[in-house]
């Protein structure tokens, strides 16, 4: 929590004018009043008000993209709220044992999306020894004005024609023996790399730019945003689940309550109207309807009243709503849960190839399996630019986050460690047949040719001269070497550490036809492959950056900014 209390100090030295301050930051009010008078405010018609952006804060990144500056941490806004719908449209659905009639009438609500725009040439890795692959989905929460009940949730009717941004953006892994699961989010106003997009209705093509990550959406859809994801972490998702915020509303109105502890009273409002008009005595209450979406959006009232505090209020809901979901009755009464499966399908923008109510129940399947225990939810770690104009990956503890997914290690540290003696070689080296393949194909820095040959001719010097070369190109973040039986598994460490690779680049794959070796994006120059910190143990957990909070962590309770207690 190091990076809480410094965010906290540096948004109260370097606080915007008051005339750029919004009159209301998180916009929604307990007795839905008015919200006070303002230049440029715009109240919806119910009591729900935002700003222009979608999450009541008042600012609308820049063209390209940009971190407000100030100091101002990230935005969370109506995040989990919409991630809330997102999971229920997963957990509920999968269990709807209707008939075949009703889950044709579900099929017709879901909307649907191609899975990327990118062209990009990352492939889904390979299975591992028992035909096992993760599973990593993206949650998206769409801040569109582009219906009567979305303009009124968000506020900000001059923005009814402005293409939405994607100002949730939650990845969901799942491992490959269904044993334990991350979620991972990234702030809204990460600068990345928005890779060359097509947009598959207008065929319009978006060039490669950089820029907020949120603004990715706007370049053809859910699916440039894909792409973009897959090219900053080097992890193939699978599919996209994407809401906007009626279909937040009405999810978070069929979910019922969900218990949420305060260490205090507290009431979000203050004189100059800061606040979402949370107001909660001392202890755990369970929130539903705008009480809920208060409770996600309050920033002035939890810690030190910047997106830390929200954050941690928003994973605190997540994990008590899935600890609900896993003891409620609605699940069990087919009424309560035919009107959730309802609201989840229609509140669904979902990618083609997740586009049946059928493959949503085997994915609830998938899901339904992990245990609260081995959920695990971070933000990926960040800092901000030189300037504090926008935030940027944390070097080093990002990328090793991003690593330990590609890999399908758990976050939470509790995979089980086999401390077995590594096999000798079975095979001389002279005998050994490895293809080499260049993985370098990234779709924005481009492939480095030639990448194989270097490699084989380096493996020729070490002794493995029956190594050869596959002139296919493919894209790979890590370097790895894959092997299609136990047997082989002793000659494929001698060769991992003859190249001087780590243990985990070493995997076995139901799907390998032979030993291959894939240069990836992590070695990109030289014969020497380059060590990274770390490269000797392996990491087994997420960095204490990423703040990671355990879904079964029932006392967890959120601490009271005193400058908002009564």
């Amino acid at each position: 929590m190091g990076q809480s209390s410094v965010r906290g100090d540096r948004s109260r030295r370097r606080r915007r004018p008051e005339a750029e301050e919004p009159v209301r930051d998180d916009g929604v009010y307990e007795d839905k009043g008015l919200p006070p008078d303002a230049p440029g405010w715009t109240p919806p018609e119910g009591g729900a008000v935002a700003s222009a952006d979608g999450d009541g804060d008042g600012n609308v990144p820049a063209e390209g993209g940009g971190h407000r500056k100030g100091g101002q941490p990230p935005r969370k806004g109506r995040k989990v709220l919409r991630w809330t719908a997102l999971t229920l449209a997963v957990l509920i659905v999968g269990g709807a044992g209707a008939g075949y009639w009703y889950y044709e009438h579900l099929n017709a609500n879901l909307r649907k999306a191609p899975r990327s725009l990118g062209g990009g040439g990352l492939q889904k890795p390979d299975p591992n020894a028992f035909g096992q692959s993760p599973l990593n989905i993206l949650l998206l929460g769409s801040d569109g004005r582009n219906s009567a009940k979305n303009i009124e949730l968000g506020g900000a009717r001059q923005d009814a024609d402005r293409k939405p941004l994607a100002d949730v953006q939650m990845l969901l892994h799942v491992s490959a023996d269904r044993s334990n699961m991350s979620v991972i989010s990234i702030p809204r106003d990460t600068r990345v790399t928005i890779p060359e997009c097509t947009d598959p209705k207008t065929r319009k093509v978006y060039p490669q730019t950089s820029g907020a990550i949120n603004q990715s959406l706007q370049h053809g859809g859910p699916g440039c945003t894909l792409d973009t994801w897959q090219e900053l972490t080097g992890i193939y998702i699978d599919h996209f689940m994407m809401v906007d915020f009626a279909g937040v509303v009405d999810m978070a109105d069929a979910i019922g309550g969900v218990p949420v502890c305060v260490d205090n009273n507290v009431y979000s409002h203050d004189r100059k109207g800061h606040g979402s008009g949370l107001k909660l005595t001392k202890g755990t209450h369970s929130v539903k309807g705008v009480q809920a979406l208060q409770w996600l959006r309050t920033r002035y009232g939890f810690e030190d009243n910047t997106d830390i505090g929200r954050a941690k209020a928003q994973h605190m809901y997540m994990n008590s709503m899935v600890r609900q979901l896993k003891k409620d009755a609605k699940l069990t009464n087919p009424g309560e849960l035919r009107d959730l499966a309802e609201a989840a399908t229609n509140a669904l923008t979902v990618d083609d190839g997740l586009d049946t109510v059928k493959k949503l129940y085997d994915l609830g399947g998938d899901l339904s399996r992990v245990p609260t225990k081995r959920i695990t939810m971070v933000t990926m770690p960040w800092q901000y630019s030189a300037d504090e104009s926008y935030v940027m990956p944390k070097p080093g503890d990002a990328e090793e986050t991003f690593a330990l997914l590609r890999n399908d290690t758990a976050l939470d540290g509790k995979d089980k460690k086999k401390a077995t003696p590594a096999p000798k070689p079975s095979t001389p080296k002279d005998q050994l047949k490895v293809v080499v393949q260049n993985g370098t194909n990234s779709t924005v820095n481009g492939p480095v040719s030639g990448r194989a040959s270097v490699i084989q001719q380096q493996l020729s010097g070490l002794g493995y001269t029956a190594a050869g070369t596959d002139s296919a190109l493919t894209t790979q973040a890590d370097t790895t070497i894959t092997y299609r039986d136990k047997g082989q598994r002793g000659d494929a460490l001698a060769l991992a550490k003859a190249l001087g690779l780590p243990k985990e680049a070493v995997r076995e794959s139901s799907s390998a036809t032979g030993m291959r070796l894939v240069v990836g994006n992590d070695w990109r120059t030289g014969s020497a492959y380059p060590k990274k910190p770390g490269d000797e143990k392996g990491a087994d957990k997420a960095p204490d950056s990423a703040d990671a909070l355990n879904g079964e962590d029932t006392k967890a309770c959120m601490k009271v900014n005193p400058d908002y207690t009564f």
